[in-house]
């Protein structure tokens, strides 16, 4: 059923179109009445004895006629009047019934419906209104219904209104308009025409509804989508995007100039995982506020007793792409140098000690840089930097590099490397090599370490080609794991060939990512279950740095894999940082000095005595000593009277596959049988 539109209305109170229907009832009454005593009093007059002269009886019967008529015309109007009579108030009821559904849905609707006539002026407000804007019924009657609204929405809003006052019907729209309190609410409002008598509009009629916290969730959820969750800076897709509008400008304009600087925090993941994340956030927060102060040049620190100078101040973004980076795009630079000595203010200002916790906390940063023109996406520039700012990370960290061809070359190839690494461990292309450990004593051979070639379809790889990165990648530890079992299954055909008083051993690296996996241990005892091999005879070398890196855990790490029975070793001893208090709790059987120390020897007083040292202390400490390295005779003898037990160098053997090292094993078995026949 649809609703008549009312025609009067009053601001503030409901319309009342029953005034209407009352007048013309009245009307009909009044009218009804006076057509019936016109009707009596004719009929009185014709009836009405001595107020006719005939008195012939076909006029009396044809007066009697024209009285019945009329009466019975009377009759019928009487029945017409009384049949109107029922038909308006059936209307009326009708009328109170809707007016009261009207009352019942403006006086509890959430929308708020207002009445305005052509001239904007306000006919009827709902007490929605005084809910969400706070103005009372007398203060909206004061006003007009434009003069609340935005002065920034109120074209639009006219616009609308009348586009509804031609068409009947309004778009839908959103704009904002003022609380009482001076707030700005936002709205979304639609309007429809009142259609008048002669077919044009009379007035609107408009349902706003309060959607502001809808449009605050919305735009925070918009910022979240584009923002860092924990420093509150623009992220990845949101720099990527100011970025790629940069390089527009940049195509679109010659001397428009920006820089992209890659910022990443030295060692994080130490200082991360030693005092626990909670602590690491609260630092990159610290970051964060430290070089947003020092891109808007008002760093508190360049006010301090060293001197820095603030950094250029321009129309920068500062963003945190992920993990321990921030990038930021430097624009409308007047020379590349610009980015370079902001990227040194930079550094600078990392020097200087954060409050973390109660724990002051000193840490660098690793900068790469690339300048605009180089490359024409967002991506491929982000890229670039990031190869820049990995060049300055190897080249010696708390540094900047600024990204040329020759790293993209070198990027590319690296990519390459890492992709064939992949298809060479699917493959099988990976080959165990052995090189002989000595008795410094009586020259033989009591073990061997196990060592990685590639069988590359252009030669061998030696390891130096590829294990730096297999090691970053992560392919070292399958790789290793590999080498694990097939040096176990080598180690015991070896043992039985050529049984020895005390049974042949084997040498097997662990890598830094290796000691890293927490089921390192797990995965060395299945591998010695399955070959069967004797743990015993089986030596693991860690590298002084892992060993003495995190002390706590590589002390829990050394004792679970001494759990197992094999001996374990420190290679590359006196390399590193050791502590004699740290070494003396890791349960380690032997120490191997590295070749550095050997090859210097003879030539270098300081390298001899540090040798002399070395092995002084672990025999002290109940360790064996393995020297490696040793390519000539002088050095053997040298070492001999320090009493180092152990050697392996080219002067024994070079490493070899299998079965050269067999041939070898071979052919000194051979040499000791007949040397023990021509002995008496």
């Amino acid at each position: 059923m649809t609703h008549p539109a009312p025609t009067r209305f009053s601001a503030g109170r409901a319309p009342i179109p029953m005034q209407q229907v009352e007048g013309r009832e009245w009307w009909l009454w009044g009218f009804a009445v006076v057509v019936t005593l016109v009707l009596t009093l004719g009929i009185v007059a014709l009836t009405f004895p001595g107020l006719h002269l005939s008195t012939d009886d076909s006029y009396s019967h044809i007066l009697k006629e024209w009285v019945r008529g009329l009466a019975a015309l009377v009759l019928l109007f009487d029945l017409y009047t009384v049949y109107q009579h029922l038909q308006l108030q059936r209307i009326r009821r009708r009328l109170m019934e809707r007016e009261r559904l009207f009352h019942l849905i403006t006086e509890n609707a959430a929308d708020m419906i207002a009445v305005v006539d052509t001239d904007g002026k306000r006919l009827y407000n709902s007490p929605a209104y005084e809910k969400i804007l706070g103005y009372s019924p007398e203060e909206l009657a004061a006003t007009s219904s434009i003069e609340q609204v935005h002065p920034d929405d109120r074209a639009r809003v006219l616009q609308a209104a009348q586009k509804a006052h031609l068409t009947g019907c309004g778009d839908p729209l959103e704009y904002r308009m003022r609380h009482q309190d001076g707030s700005w609410r936002v709205l979304e409002s639609t309007s429809s025409a009142i259609p008048g008598a002669n077919g044009e509009a009379e007035g609107l009629v408009i349902v706003n509804r309060d959607i502001t916290d809808r449009k605050r969730a919305e735009a925070l959820l918009e910022h979240r989508a584009f923002h860092d969750g924990l420093t509150n800076l623009p992220n990845r897709a949101l720099f990527l995007d100011r970025l790629q509008r940069a390089i527009s400008v940049s195509e679109r304009h010659s001397d428009f100039k920006f820089a992209v600087l890659l910022i990443d925090i030295d060692e994080f993941k130490i200082f991360n995982d030693s005092l626990g994340h909670a602590t690491g956030d609260e630092l990159l927060i610290q970051i964060a506020r430290r070089l947003t102060a020092c891109l808007r040049g008002a760093d508190t620190v360049s006010r301090g007793p060293n001197g820095i100078a603030p950094c250029p101040a321009g129309d920068h973004t500062l963003a945190r792409p992920g993990g321990d980076e921030f990038v930021v795009l430097a624009a409308e630079l007047r020379d590349p140098s610009d980015a370079i000595r902001m990227s040194e203010r930079i550094q600078e200002r990392m020097t200087a000690p954060f409050a973390v916790n109660g724990q002051e906390v000193v840490i660098s940063a690793s900068i790469g840089i690339v300048f605009s023109g180089r490359s024409t996406t967002a991506e491929d520039v982000l890229r670039d930097a990031e190869i820049a700012m990995y060049r300055a990370k190897h080249a010696g960290k708390a540094r900047c590099e600024v990204f040329d061809n020759a790293m993209q070359t070198d990027a590319v190839n690296r990519l390459q490397l890492e992709t064939d690494l992949r298809k060479a461990l699917e493959c099988n292309e990976f080959r165990v090599y052995y090189q002989p450990l000595v008795s410094l004593q009586d020259g033989r051979i009591v073990g061997f370490e196990a060592l990685t070639r590639w069988q590359r379809p252009q030669g061998i790889a030696m390891p130096s080609e590829f294990i730096t990165v297999a090691g970053e990648t992560g392919l070292i530890v399958p790789m290793n794991r590999r080498l694990l079992r097939e040096a176990c299954q080598q180690l015991r055909r070896w043992q039985s060939l050529f049984p020895a008083a005390a049974p042949l051993f084997m040498s097997i690296n662990v890598t830094a990512r290796e000691f890293e996996q927490p089921d390192v241990a797990s995965h060395i005892r299945e591998s010695l279950q399955q070959t069967g091999v004797d743990p015993g005879c089986i030596d693991l070398e860690i590298t002084e740095n892992i060993a003495m890196g995190d002390a706590v855990r590589s002390a829990l790490v050394l004792a679970e894999l001494k759990s197992l029975g094999v001996r374990l070793s420190i290679d590359d001893f006196g390399t590193g940082y050791s502590s004699l208090s740290r070494l003396q709790r890791f349960p380690v059987d032997t120490l191997k000095i590295d070749r550095s120390f050997i090859t210097g020897m003879g030539a270098d007083l300081e390298s001899h005595e540090i040798v002399r040292i070395i092995v002084i202390l672990a025999h002290s400490l109940g360790l064996k000593v393995v020297a490696e390295g040793i390519e000539t005779q002088e050095q053997m003898d040298t070492l001999k009277p320090l009493g180092c037990e152990l050697g392996q160098g080219y002067l024994f053997s070079r490493p070899g596959a299998a079965e050269t090292i067999e041939e070898l094993l071979l052919s000194r078995q051979t040499a000791e049988a007949v040397g023990s026949k021509g002995r008496p």
